[in-house]
């Protein structure tokens, strides 16, 4: 793995490199790495994955779940490698959208952003929707129906308000939220394991009886999503390329530490809950529904125990933060490209040089999904947002297999960012070990509900439909002139400077 070491960090040189894609830099490049390193980092949030999960994992797998950890960040790791070679040669705001297209199709490209697209929206909606909870119990308030979407709405609005106010805003609060983060799952985490250990680390090879009469393994593949569910967000880096100083080197770098300390981090809180749980078995057999919250006042008292509410609360906005500034950068992209309607709407910039109206969607539709939320039947939100994270891994692992095929068409990745011999084999892995993640999450359920066990399927098979529907009949991009699979040729050209 190589990068380049010669200075190369001017506004000038950045967009000299852009006009070589076939763009103009527009925009104000006022992130740094460590502030595209906050952004990534708040999107996959460790606080939020933990919280969430935790009991989850521990019910269904008991505390040898914590290894999927292990096991999902390895693989992620290498996704992001390969991530970091593609975003060095092509630093363009939208991510996943530019980057398979210009490694392979616009119409392969044009599917992945469609299913991403709704996978970020959704996913959006849910983290506004789950950080009400957090306000609701510093507020002393019992979360209502109503309550909760009034807060949603306001998670929302707040987040869009930031990010109107242009990307060194933006860089801000993701730099307050990295910090609320750390504290939260780092600092924590390391307390409990130092002052407030009830269990000895011997308990990590406990199943707690979780496979019953059988064997270990079916329940250990069941308790996969402990890990699958965090391991993303540091594409968001990415999202923002043309935001970014010196994009071609800094956003690898970022995209590789979000993982790297994400998932540190978060291995290190799971590890802090396990070992200060007072009553591990009452996790496992579902009587204690939300251990954390029992675990954390029983070991920082009721005003630690309210400060970590204000640490999870940053982190929860900074998440929503984040995830809307990704999925505006990637409306904008579609709409530069003239890939959907309304594409010169989407297009505009206000005047601090953010996508004002991708951003008005990227809140806007979330409300709505909010709304149809408050109104469906129980149960409906997390049926809308099972089908997110497959979503997005569909959308990453398109990433990754157009690499592959570029590769095989003599693509040699020229950015300063490279892995050198190296490439082909990384590449490989990742795909494999994407396939097996998009199999594991798709895995239907054993309730005998047709809906409830396949609604993951039925989730990304709904979007799928529609999307091509949608392309055969619209022919988005038939106006655009925007190359695609051209990832040979570029790297000649930027090879010869």
């Amino acid at each position: 793995m190589t990068t380049d070491s010669a200075p190369r960090n001017t506004s000038s040189d950045d967009d000299a490199h852009l006009k070589k894609l076939g763009y103009d830099g527009n925009f104000n490049r006022s992130l740094s790495l460590w502030g595209t390193f906050a952004l990534g980092f708040t999107y996959l949030s460790p606080l939020v994955g933990v919280y969430s999960l935790f009991a989850y994992g521990i019910s269904l797998g008991g505390p040898p779940s914590i290894f999927w950890l292990v096991i999902v960040g390895t693989g992620q790791l290498l996704v992001a490698l390969v991530f970091g070679e593609v975003v060095s040669q092509y630093p363009i705001s939208g991510g996943i959208y530019p980057w398979v297209r210009r490694l392979s199709s616009a119409r392969f490209a044009w599917m992945a952003a469609w299913v991403y697209i709704w996978a970020i929206i959704v996913t959006v909606t849910a983290v506004a929707e789950y950080g009400t909870s957090f306000l609701a119990s510093l507020l002393g308030l019992q979360p209502t129906k109503e309550l909760t979407l009034f807060l949603a709405i306001a998670f929302l609005v707040v987040a869009l308000i930031v990010n109107l106010s242009g990307t060194k805003a933006l860089a801000r609060v993701a730099k307050i939220g990295l910090a609320a983060e750390l504290i939260g799952v780092i600092g924590v985490g390391l307390f409990l394991i130092l002052f407030e250990r009830k269990n000895d680390f011997s308990v990590l090879f406990d199943t707690f009886g979780t496979q019953g009469d059988g064997s270990y393994l079916p329940v250990f593949i069941g308790a996969a999503l402990t890990g699958l569910f965090l391991f993303y967000g540091f594409e968001a880096c990415g999202e923002v390329a043309e935001e970014v100083s010196n994009p071609a080197k800094a956003i690898p770098r970022a995209m590789i530490m979000t993982i790297l300390v994400g998932g540190l981090s978060g291995l290190i809180a799971f590890l802090g809950y396990v070992l200060a749980a007072p009553d591990l078995a009452s996790i496992v057999s579902g009587e204690d529904a939300d251990p954390i919250a029992g675990i954390l006042e029983a070991s920082l008292g009721t005003v630690g125990a309210k400060i970590f509410l204000v640490v999870a609360l940053t982190a929860f906005l900074s998440c929503v933060l984040s995830l809307q500034a990704a999925g505006s950068r990637l409306l904008y992209s579609f709409g530069r490209d003239k890939m959907i309607p309304g594409h010169q709407w989407l297009s505009e910039l206000s005047t601090k040089k953010v996508p004002r109206n991708a951003l008005l969607v990227a809140c806007i539709v979330p409300i709505l999904i909010c709304v149809l939320i408050y109104v469906g039947q129980e149960g409906l939100l997390n049926q809308i947002t099972a089908f997110a994270v497959l979503g997005i891994y569909f959308a990453f692992q398109s990433v990754v297999f157009a690499s592959l095929l570029a590769r095989l068409k003599g693509w040699k990745p020229a950015g300063p960012f490279s892995l050198g011999a190296w490439g082909m084999l990384v590449n490989i892995v990742a795909l494999a070990y994407g396939v097996i993640a998009m199999v594991l999450l798709a895995w239907p359920g054993t309730s005998g509900v047709f809906l409830t066990d396949w609604i993951v399927l039925v989730g990304l098979a709904l979007v799928l439909v529609t999307g091509l529907i949608y392309m055969m009949i619209a022919r988005p991009g038939r106006n655009s002139t925007v190359p695609e699979g051209d990832a040979v040729e570029i790297a000649a050209l930027l090879r010869e400077g």
